[in-house]
């Protein structure tokens, strides 16, 4: 009997492993640890507040309202100021016009959502100023507005205390990034010669804002964000001089400056009264107030370069050349539409403390049109 239940033991073994195992069934999700703790920080709020309190979350907001009140001023502005016939010659038809026009009412959205998470004291619509005459200038100028509206946003974004009006500024902000890139194409650039969108500080933003407001109303809050001395490029690259194109989705062109190249500046004393209403004064912290270095930011990096023939108002340097990444794609940081300022000091900076380059400006920013 043991012989025999051995041999029918072994019998069923064999048997057994003939046989195809079961087709594979999914464990219940019940059995799976879905529950166990994770971080909630404000992301299981059942109430979420985008109300904005703190003062350093309402200045900022505030400043990014200002830019999208002037967006919508501007964009219907330049449509009203030229005829189809100008938009036409310059390589804009109708449906290109009307792609300005939305865009127009985009910023209507993006003026109501700041304006109702700051409340009652929320900046109003002001009186402006432009500078350009032509349907090309109009078309350089607010691609050049809404590349600092972008990173001017995406520089105090993570700081935000409020992460839930920190979210809404956000999902306005990425349609700044498209008005951008749709710039770019109408004036015939390439759309986005970039890696990385840089951010910049609120009194970079306001710097380069603030010389298009008139006037606002005397409700508006004052913007507390320091105004730097104007800097400007004396031989900025101009893509309507330098191999022109059309407007098109793109162009494989050349860039529009190297490495090498001489740029020369002029700027400012600060102590000038400027601004809305004439209720600012530019200001430096420099101690010496005597620029030595030229500050390219672009992508992640700060990249320097000497100044030479440096005046009481003016200076020189050669754009310097470098990459995000040595070793790997060989692309110049100095690209795209950039921001150039003026320091006393070559002071080493990443993304997340920019900031600290503010008590070395002497002047700027400026805007560099390397591509």
């Amino acid at each position: 009997m043991l012989i025999l239940s051995t041999a029918c033991l072994l019998l069923l073994l064999c048997r057994a492993s003939w046989q195809r195992p079961p087709p594979y069934t999914p464990s219940p999700q019940s059995k799976h640890l879905f529950n166990i703790t994770q971080p909630a920080s404000y992301l299981q709020s059942k109430l979420p507040s985008y109300q904005i309190k703190s003062r350093f979350d309402f200045q900022s907001v505030n400043l990014a309202l200002n830019q999208e009140w002037i967006e919508l001023d501007l964009f219907h502005h330049g449509l009203a100021q030229f005829s189809a016939q100008e938009f036409e010659r310059a390589g804009l038809n109708a449906e290109d016009r009307y792609l300005i026009q939305f865009m127009a009412d985009q910023e209507v959205s993006h003026a109501t959502v700041l304006s109702n998470m700051l409340g009652p004291r929320a900046a109003k619509q002001c009186q402006y100023k432009y500078p350009f005459k032509t349907v090309q200038e109009f078309i350089d100028f607010c691609q050049k507005l809404t590349r600092w509206g972008e990173s001017g946003v995406y520089g105090f974004l993570s700081f935000l205390e409020n992460p839930n009006s920190a979210q809404i500024l956000l999902q306005s902000i990425v349609t700044e990034a498209r008005q951008q890139m749709i710039f770019r194409q109408f004036e015939g650039l390439f759309p986005m010669p970039i890696y990385h969108v840089p951010g910049i500080p609120q009194s970079w933003a306001w710097t380069l804002l603030h010389p298009y407001l008139v006037s606002c109303p005397s409700s508006n809050p004052y913007i507390e964000f320091d105004i730097f001395p104007r800097l400007e490029i004396l031989n900025n690259p101009d893509p309507f001089l330098t191999d022109p194109r059309p407007p098109a989705i793109t162009h494989n062109r050349t860039s529009l400056s190297l490495p090498g190249r001489t740029v020369k500046f002029s700027f400012e004393k600060p102590g000038k009264i400027v601004g809305p209403n004439g209720d600012y004064k530019t200001i430096t912290h420099s101690k010496s107030r005597r620029p030595k270095f030229a500050a390219w930011t672009s992508h992640y990096n700060v990249t320097y370069s000497k100044l030479e023939q440096v005046t009481e108002n003016s200076a020189v340097t050669v754009q310097p050349y470098a990459t995000i990444f040595p070793g790997q794609v060989e692309y110049p940081v100095i690209n795209g539409t950039m921001f150039v300022v003026l320091t006393d000091t070559d002071l080493h900076v990443t993304p997340s403390n920019i900031t600290a380059l503010n008590q070395h400006i002497v002047a700027g920013p400026a805007m560099y049109q390397a591509d």
